[in-house]
């Protein structure tokens, strides 16, 4: 089978789209398929290489004169490499693969890896459309797809090829650790205020923050307001946030919105103690509650007390980092390739 993903780009920046594309990529090569990625380029070119993919540059730039290059450069890559089945992972691929398409025999998989996006209304142009959670396939069935084209792949990680274990690292005091893009929608600002209550009763208690994004700078300012700035920690991008996690007291990931939450399966692989918000597919990804304790989002009292359980009662938090660990077999990345070539077998029979 030749099999055509595309997205924006194959950057190394913690891009949890690009890593879920980039793991589906290299496995579907490993079982045997003919793989190819169309993107503007990035880190993980050398790895795709590694695994037999051929990688082609498209830039996709949202601009008229780009957008008509790009769709000439596509039409080209399909006419070369001929897929079966083009699987696009972000709204300007969907859109490219749709419009190309022609008399082209391809068929077309989107993939909504962030369905609280306005632009994951495109995804519908797939001729089957891949879910990251149940709680993504009931919006985007409100939203208009039909049921009968909707598949749920529940995202993995155990076992990805871009994994490059780095040395361990040594945290202060408490370690709270949180993985996440700098985005407001991470609830960075609640986790934030969260840490001065649990920083007021632990006076070794740490916050370190993982990741970039165009909001890190309004974090560190109010960081900086905070009575316990000393004690909060902006580490940037890490390419193998797991060390930071093995030596994490608690994991927090405070997002209002999360369609799946990919870093929790990564939490939950090294044995973390997850204090996660209740929102979207997070549930999902937590055994609804059972592999870590879930609050409400944008309630940092509430965020606050979760983490104070985990660190008074030690019982409760080797509870949860047990069970974490449990049934972690489902979240690899082969079961990922397999679950979604039996949606592209479907379709080149259908």
């Amino acid at each position: 089978m030749n099999i055509l993903h595309i997205a924006n780009h194959v950057k190394q920046s913690g891009n949890g789209i690009v890593n879920v594309m980039v793991d589906l990529a290299c496995e579907q090569a490993k079982i045997g398929h003919h793989v190819a990625v169309a993107s503007e380029g990035g880190h993980y070119i050398d790895l795709l290489q590694q695994h037999g993919i051929q990688h082609y540059t498209l830039d996709q730039t949202r601009k008229p004169a780009q957008m008509m290059q790009a769709f000439f450069n596509f039409r080209k890559i399909v006419k070369t490499f001929k897929p079966d089945i083009i699987h696009a992972h972000m709204m300007t691929g969907a859109l490219l693969s749709r419009i190309s398409r022609g008399f082209h025999k391809y068929k077309i998989v989107t993939h909504i890896h962030n369905e609280f996006q306005k632009s994951a209304d495109v995804m519908k142009v797939g001729d089957s459309v891949i879910a990251v959670s149940q709680a993504v396939a009931a919006s985007m069935l409100n939203r208009g797809v039909k049921e009968s084209k909707l598949h749920v792949v529940r995202n993995g990680t155990i076992g990805s090829s871009r994994r490059k274990p780095g040395e361990e690292v040594t945290l202060n005091g408490i370690a709270i650790v949180s993985v996440s893009g700098m985005y407001e929608r991470k609830g960075i600002f609640e986790l934030m205020e969260a840490f001065e209550n649990v920083a007021s009763v632990y006076p070794e208690a740490n916050l370190y923050l993982l990741g970039e994004g165009p909001d890190r700078s309004k974090f560190e300012w109010r960081a900086s307001q905070s009575p316990y700035r000393d004690r909060i920690h902006f580490l940037g991008y890490q390419p193998d946030p797991q060390t930071y996690m093995r030596a994490a007291d608690v994991f927090v990931l405070a997002s209002h919105k999360e369609s799946f939450g990919l870093v929790l399966i990564e939490a939950r692989e090294v044995g973390c103690a997850i204090v996660a918000t209740d929102v979207d597919g997070i549930p999902e990804t937590l055994d609804f509650g059972k592999s870590g304790i879930l609050v409400p989002p944008k309630t940092p009292g509430k965020l606050a007390n979760a983490i104070l359980a985990m660190l008074q009662y030690p019982d409760v938090r080797e509870a949860y980092r047990k069970e974490a660990q449990q049934g972690l077999e489902y979240y690899s990345v082969e079961r990922v390739a397999k679950d979604t070539l039996k949606i592209y077998e479907q379709l080149l029979i259908s």
